[in-house]
């Protein structure tokens, strides 16, 4: 199986960095020097194997992504820390966006397990769902720090319920729900069968069993061109073909196949195909490439290379909006509007409604607050090839810029 990368996340302290230095530590990613740079106090703060800002260790909390890697006998690993505070839930949606799974911590000292029906924390549910929208396939919930509350098993087995209903409610299934102790390495890479009436594999075992995110291959081509470079290795032919490439989006692209540039709408053979590495190949799908085409076009860096038939332009759209910016998002705006490689503006035509974190329900809405999720009518200043989002990461995503100041905005799925 391919490399699975995977997320972090969950809301505030929940253990997600000291979970990942666990991970580190017991599958023996971890080199002698590093642990000793980690010491506090005669103790191993594994959280700082992740946490490598200045700011972050001076504040204890984390900040930015951060990515390690480790592998076992059977698999490798990408790991994405994310942030758990609200004020950085534009970092946990940048790593989210391109995750094969989301493992999303819950802290089990931080939730009142004495009554029957038990309360989420917002950033718990937000999390989730935003991991749900962005399409990661799989979703696995850690009950973290169980070692730390009186009765473990009722606490687990009531946070366990609550995850369900929640779930049920936001639409998805989680691939599992494991107790488990970061801090002492219970139910992280090796099982504690029994404990806290968990019978399943360890968190890492379940890792190691998820799949990658299939690539669209049955959809119709859809490749954005990323770098155009001028190539010179065609002296027995003395021509000069320039060299497109980019990483598609969905699709299939093989020597011989006839496709369409967006916008200029020009059609043209594909002469030759580079992999990552530039070898010369036959066919690509999901991967890297670099296209040669058999005449000379005009395409450039935001063009697109797409099916003769098959797919659609269109610039008035409904999206669903992650908002990250300080300021709220407002009817009547102006943004920059990326879309593979391509920047056209967006003008904000109407908020649908926004999200209700906690009941799940649409809410009526004027505007968009800061890590709020709603739906929105977008007008793009000209057509661009697009799919719903549930249909194709590549072709439903949008981000969305401030003019002004340039900030990422927000992430728009569309609908």
């Amino acid at each position: 199986m391919d490399a699975l990368k995977f997320i972090t996340c969950g809301s505030v302290d929940d253990g997600k960095s000291t979970l990942i230095g666990r991970l580190l530590v017991d599958t023996q990613a971890v080199l002698s020097d590093q642990l000793a740079g980690v010491q506090r106090s005669g103790q191993t703060d594994l959280a700082l194997l992740t946490d490598g800002l200045s700011a972050e260790r001076e504040q204890g909390i984390t900040i930015d992504v951060a990515y390690r890697y480790f592998s076992t006998a059977t698999r490798k690993f990408i790991i994405g820390d994310a942030p758990g505070h609200e004020q950085y839930t534009r970092n946990m949606v940048t790593a989210a966006s391109t995750a094969d799974a989301a493992v999303v911590l819950v802290d089990a000292t931080k939730i009142d397990t004495s009554t029957d029906v038990v309360s989420l924390l917002p950033q718990t549910r937000r999390h989730s769902l935003l991991a749900h929208r962005l399409r990661v396939p799989s979703l696995v919930f850690a009950v973290n720090k169980l070692d730390a509350v009186a009765d473990a098993a009722l606490a687990f087995e009531r946070i366990r319920e609550a995850l369900l209903a929640f779930a049920l409610g936001a639409g998805f299934e989680p691939r599992a729900i494991v107790p488990l102790s970061a801090l002492r390495g219970w139910n992280v890479v090796e099982p504690q069968q029994g404990w806290c009436g968990y019978q399943g594999p360890s968190l890492l075992a379940l890792l190691e069993g998820l799949p990658n995110i299939p690539h669209d291959a049955d959809l119709p081509l859809a490749f954005p061109v990323q770098w155009v470079e001028k190539n010179h290795d065609s002296a027995e032919t003395r021509t000069s073909r320039r060299v497109f490439w980019g990483r598609l989006a969905c699709g299939t692209l093989q020597v011989g196949q006839t496709v369409r540039v967006f916008p200029s709408g020009q059609t043209a053979t594909v002469a030759r195909l580079l992999d990552a590495v530039r070898r010369e190949c036959m066919h690509i799908e999901g991967h890297s490439a670099g296209v040669v085409l058999d005449r000379e076009v005009d395409v450039s860096r935001g063009d697109w290379l797409l099916a003769e038939t098959g797919l659609q332009t269109r610039r008035d759209i409904q999206a669903t909006v992650a908002w990250m910016d300080d300021s709220p998002l407002q009817a009547g705006r102006v943004y920059w509007a990326l879309h593979g490689r391509r920047w056209v503006k967006a003008r904000v035509m109407a908020i649908e409604h926004r999200l209700d974190i906690q009941t799940l329900e649409p809410v009526a809405a004027e505007a968009l607050q800061p890590n709020e999720i709603g739906l929105v009518h977008l007008q793009l200043q000209q057509d661009i090839p697009l799919l719903p989002y549930a249909g194709s990461r590549g072709l439903g995503a949008l981000v969305l810029v401030d003019t002004a100041s340039h900030r990422t905005s927000a992430a728009a799925l569309i609908a």
